[in-house]
């Protein structure tokens, strides 16, 4: 079964499904989610039937649809544009580029940034909107043959096997401030953004709104930075807008920033400045990334899909770094040989203008 979705998320925290597109071996529907008292039972047990597999492309925000509404991920599923990227097709490939490509059909996608919460729906939107799973279907087939010819099948698998968990689609309030600490170091610091992000999480979840309608990123991290403890100090970041710090959320902003500064600092998480200095895995790093992308243009895989420079650093520095890169198929298209390369088993090397990987005899 094709799947797709079409959701607002501008003003709301969870995504407010609109109209849902599905499309089996004969007959495309399409549903009005937002249609008076309409019972969306049936398509959420077709989500939970095991027996079918669910096409989905870009999946991530339709599961999370499923997850919030369902409370499941749908399985077994497969998502054509992770496929692609393990079959060198590029770092997420649109759909419209996908179709195009296994399908050989123009996408019209003028109506990419419609309002789907709008009734009625026009027939222009409806035509565009049953063209989102008309080819899916066909796209999967092609896809599907094409990984097993090339012995990809259980990459795709294994991918998979991470998207169908439930902790992809729900972020816990405490591990909120994780995608905001960049270079901080100091542990009063991350202790007040775990605070305040977390804080901030729960503040939008409860509301509905989008965590940017609470309190922006960047000044989540300047509080976390500045740990204001006073009316004053907070008004005088610049990335609190003017009077803020005298209403309610700035109350509660200030009261999450004691909340870090009291925790206890032996709990708080250490982040070595491993990247600068002497002694630093820099030029490794390099190398590695050199070797990623040398693995990526032999194997035709996507970069990204197969090592993100966080990743790569983290190689760098941990042999056992708990990383994806250093798991299934990465670890054996390109973890093994960047542990090989960081014992000195490997060594690379230009010929011809090639970048080429070779056996290192040791001597003695």
């Amino acid at each position: 079964m094709a799947v797709d979705t079409e959701f607002l998320r501008e003003t709301t925290y969870w995504p407010k499904l609109c109209v849902i597109q599905l499309a089996g071996t004969v007959d495309v529907v399409l549903v009005d989610a937002l249609a008076p008292g309409i019972d969306l039972a049936p398509f959420f047990e077709l989500m939970a039937n095991e027996a079918v597999v669910k096409v989905f492309h870009a999946a991530r925000q339709d599961v999370e649809i499923c997850v919030h509404r369902g409370g499941f991920v749908p399985k077994p599923l497969f998502d054509t544009q992770i496929a692609a990227t393990v079959l060198g097709f590029g770092d997420q490939v649109s759909y419209d580029q996908l179709i195009q490509r296994l399908v050989g059909v123009e996408i019209d996608k003028s109506l990419r940034f419609t309002d789907w919460s709008r009734r009625p729906l026009t027939q222009a939107q409806l035509d565009y909107a049953a063209a989102d799973v008309i080819h899916l279907r066909p796209a999967y087939e092609r896809l599907v043959q094409r990984l097993e010819k090339r012995g990809r099948s259980q990459w795709v698998a294994d991918e998979m096997a991470l998207l169908g968990e439930t902790k992809t689609y729900v972020t816990d309030p405490d591990d909120a401030w994780m995608r905001l600490r960049g270079r901080m170091r100091k542990p009063q610091q991350i202790a007040v953004l775990m605070e305040v992000a977390a804080w901030r999480e729960r503040e939008a979840r409860s509301r509905d709104v989008p965590r940017s309608r609470v309190l922006k990123d960047e000044a989540v991290q300047d509080v976390a930075d500045k740990m204001p403890t006073s009316v004053e100090a907070l008004g005088m970041l610049r990335t609190i807008p003017s009077g803020f710090e005298r209403s309610r959320t700035g109350t509660d902003i200030l009261a999450a920033v004691q909340r870090g500064l009291e925790r206890d600092m032996s709990t708080i998480p250490r982040f070595d400045d491993d990247r600068t200095g002497p002694g630093a895995p820099g030029a490794l790093t390099d190398m590695l990334k050199v070797l990623a992308k040398k693995v990526c243009e032999e194997a035709g895989v996507a970069p990204k899909v197969l090592a993100t420079v966080d990743e790569i650093e983290a190689v760098a520095s941990d042999d056992n770094a708990d990383v994806q890169a250093l798991k299934g198929w990465r670890r054996e298209l390109f973890g093994e040989k960047a542990l090989r390369l960081k014992r000195g088993e490997l060594s690379m090397a230009v010929e011809n203008g090639r970048i080429v990987i070779e056996e290192r005899v040791r001597k003695g």
